[in-house]
């Protein structure tokens, strides 16, 4: 027997409401975050940053394919990892999507990663994805550290400083990022990348850094929980992970 409250219609209707104006207020705020990520200067990018694609040797403006507005992902897939980290890749699956409708839109989403470029391929065939991304090895536009580093805990992720930055933000799906790897790999080599997203505008054939998150900034970017907060019971993770890779769960 369900220990859920159970009501009338007319009760729920009424605590709909009450829940509506909430979720309004929310709304409006998320507007006012939106125009406030806008509104943040531009840094100008001179450093030459060079990338593998499926097209050959590019710069960082090559990314743009054309448009004004680049969306990096950077997803967590170092040299020796033998799969994309496995949170990476159930947000991929969201944005694979999408991208498309971005593209015509006058925005490029791309992934870029670490691993070279033959390792992103093969495992991008065998997700069936069609977004662009990119290797960035033996580059520094990555959201990862160097074993020294790690070891000195002289960490800078989500703008804090120091070993605790490795544990992202606080709350619910802190340290999700960090367990989704491939498990046969160590821990430690896994955890020197970090997930994030960057956007850049290109004007006047110069580009410029505009926006970037991390650690739970990117929860709204995850698709999969969108739809999660809407189902009765959440997202219901009270035993720890359960995401796998889609081609990773049992066949039923």
């Amino acid at each position: 027997m369900t220990r859920h409250m159970i009501g009338t219609r007319e009760e729920w209707l009424a605590a709909r409401l009450e829940l509506l104006g909430a979720e309004k207020e929310l709304t409006r705020l998320s507007d006012e975050l939106a125009r406030r990520r806008q509104e943040l200067p531009w840094i100008r990018v001179d450093k030459e940053y060079r990338f593998e694609t499926d097209e050959g040797s590019a710069s960082l403006a090559d990314l743009f394919r054309g448009r004004s507005q680049l969306l990096v992902y950077h997803f967590m897939f170092g040299p020796d990892y033998t799969a994309g980290c496995a949170t990476c890749s159930t947000i991929a699956d969201g944005f694979d999507g999408f991208a498309v409708h971005l593209a015509n839109h006058d925005v490029t989403l791309s992934a870029v990663s670490r691993a070279p470029l033959a390792k992103l391929q093969a495992y991008k065939r065998r997700m069936g994805w069609t977004f662009p991304w990119a290797s960035s090895l033996g580059s520094d536009f990555n959201v990862s550290f160097t074993e020294e580093q790690q070891r000195e805990g002289a960490i800078e992720y989500n703008y804090r400083r120091g070993g605790h930055a490795m544990d992202g933000d606080s709350g619910p799906g802190a340290r999700r990022p960090e367990r989704g790897h491939d498990r046969n790999r160590r821990g430690h080599v896994h955890a020197r990348e970090r997930p994030g997203m960057s956007a850049f505008v290109l004007e006047d054939g110069v580009v410029y850094h505009t926006y970037s998150t991390y650690a739970r900034g990117l929860d709204g970017l995850w698709g999969m929980y969108q739809w999660l907060d809407r189902a009765p019971q959440g997202r219901n993770e009270n035993g720890g992970v359960w995401w796998r890779r889609h081609d990773e769960y049992d066949k039923r």
